[in-house]
C-alpha cells in the first residue's frame, strides 16, 4: 500500500485549487462569495494549510464549477 504525506498531499491539493480559481480568473473573495468559505479559509486551503472536510470540497467545486475529481487531477508520485 502506497503511503502518502499528508502534508504533502495538502499542499498539492491547495496548490489545485488555486489554478484552476486562476484559470477562471477569480480571485480569492470572488470565490469566497461563490461558496460559503471565507477567503482567509480559501487562502489558507491553498497553502496547505488547512486539513478540509468533504463539505469544503464540494462547496469549492461549487464556486469553481468543477467535478469534483477535478480538484485530485494532480500527480501525487512525489507523495511517498
Amino acid at each position: 500500500m502506497m503511503h502518502i504525506d499528508k502534508m504533502k498531499f495538502l499542499e498539492l491539493l491547495g496548490n489545485q485549487i488555486k489554478i484552476l480559481r486562476k484559470e477562471k480568473g477569480l480571485s480569492l473573495r470572488q470565490l469566497a462569495q461563490l461558496c460559503d468559505i471565507d477567503y482567509s479559509d480559501i487562502s489558507k486551503i491553498e497553502k496547505g494549510q488547512r486539513n478540509i472536510q468533504i463539505s469544503t470540497i464540494l462547496e469549492l467545486t461549487k464556486g469553481l464549477d468543477i467535478h469534483p475529481k477535478d480538484l485530485f487531477d494532480f500527480d501525487t508520485e512525489n507523495l511517498k
